[in-house]
């Protein structure tokens, strides 16, 4: 798969900066899956803040993206890529697009990514921007996450980034055996196995929703 260059004039600065972050945010932590790190590398997280943030793209924490949403902390984004084991091979749904950028690490793992959002505009400027980018192998839908996407099931991964009391029914539901679920459930760091061989990673989210040195070694 061809990897989508920087648009940007001043994109040998921020590959600095991304290579940085890999080193001082990622690996440090305990991030070791070779392809998440090379998906964090190559994806060009200052096209996915607002123009007045690009400064802070590559920043250790979230930044907000508009209607009270935020781009997701890189770790946590590495994090939850990490333990969703995905493979070249695998269709995975993201739950929460936002502006796109985790979809676009999951693009670069996974053979096809459905990314739901259920903010209009948000949606649209995700679609627009992957598309720019692009990223062919992701679909943004328009859509309530929390019913997941029966129409493109079942999965092999689904991500989820925001966090929920309890697991909805309707994420098992659409699972392929062997599936996985990485979702923060707001309990300690857990991996349960459940019926088919389906695999529930739960994590913890602090520190205004970044997770902060969970143990990524699982």
């Amino acid at each position: 798969m061809k990897t989508p260059p920087d648009s940007d004039a001043e994109a040998p600065r921020f590959a600095e900066r991304r290579s940085r972050m890999v080193e001082q945010q990622l690996v440090s932590r305990g991030i070791t899956d070779e392809r998440v790190l090379q998906a964090m590398r190559e994806v060009p997280r200052h096209e996915f803040v607002p123009l007045s943030m690009r400064e802070s793209a590559y920043d250790d924490g979230a930044l907000p993206i508009g209607w009270e949403q935020t781009i997701s902390q890189p770790y946590t984004v590495a994090f939850m890529c990490q333990a969703l084991r995905v493979t070249p091979s695998d269709t995975i749904l993201e739950v929460g697009t936002g502006s796109g950028f985790g979809a676009a690490i999951l693009s670069r793992l996974a053979r096809s990514v459905y990314t739901v959002e259920r903010i209009p505009e948000l949606a649209r400027q995700a679609r627009e921007r992957l598309q720019r980018l692009g990223y062919q192998n992701v679909s943004v839908e328009l859509a309530d996450g929390s019913v997941g996407l029966k129409a493109a099931a079942p999965f092999d991964g689904i991500v989820v980034t925001a966090g929920a009391e309890q697991l909805p029914a309707s994420y098992l539901e659409q699972l392929a055996e062997r599936g996985r679920i990485v979702i923060p459930l707001g309990v300690d760091i857990a991996m349960l196995e459940v019926g088919r061989g389906v695999t529930i990673f739960a994590a913890t989210v602090v520190g205004g929703g970044n997770i902060v040195n969970a143990g990524a070694g699982f």
